[in-house]
């Protein structure tokens, strides 16, 4: 079969061809957006936690600057549930608060976007674990 000069456009197997490669590509790369993803709750959590155990040690060298070195009796005056904008979280260690995706279980418990729970305890040494 003779191919007519003058005709422009692509052949029904260049468009194939074009729509193999982007499923291809598509195999390949979605999985790794949503792992990367769940790295990225991974470290906003942890960076969250790192930064509530400084923030209860800045309390505690507050505290004793002031003369009665102690821990904070609770992290925030939040309600237990979801940690937001009307309902801030880590209120008392953080000058940032934060209102989106960590929760309050209760005045001591807090769970993370993992899923993972956090407990705070005041004494001996202030540990938020």
């Amino acid at each position: 079969m003779a191919m007519r000069r003058g005709i422009k456009g692509f052949m029904l197997i260049e468009l194939v061809m074009v729509i193999i490669t982007l499923v291809i590509l598509l195999i390949v790369v979605v999985p790794r957006y949503l792992d990367l993803r769940k790295h990225s709750n991974i470290y906003w959590e942890l960076q969250i936690v790192g930064s509530v155990r400084s923030g209860i040690q800045v309390y505690s060298s507050n505290a004793c600057k002031a003369g009665s070195c102690a821990y904070p009796d609770v992290l925030d005056s939040a309600a237990a549930g979801a940690c937001k904008k009307s309902n801030p979280c880590f209120g008392n260690v953080l000058s940032n608060v934060v209102t989106e995706d960590w929760a309050k279980k209760s005045p001591t418990a807090y769970t993370g976007p993992t899923g993972t729970t956090y407990t705070y305890t005041q004494d001996p040494d202030g540990t938020f674990q």
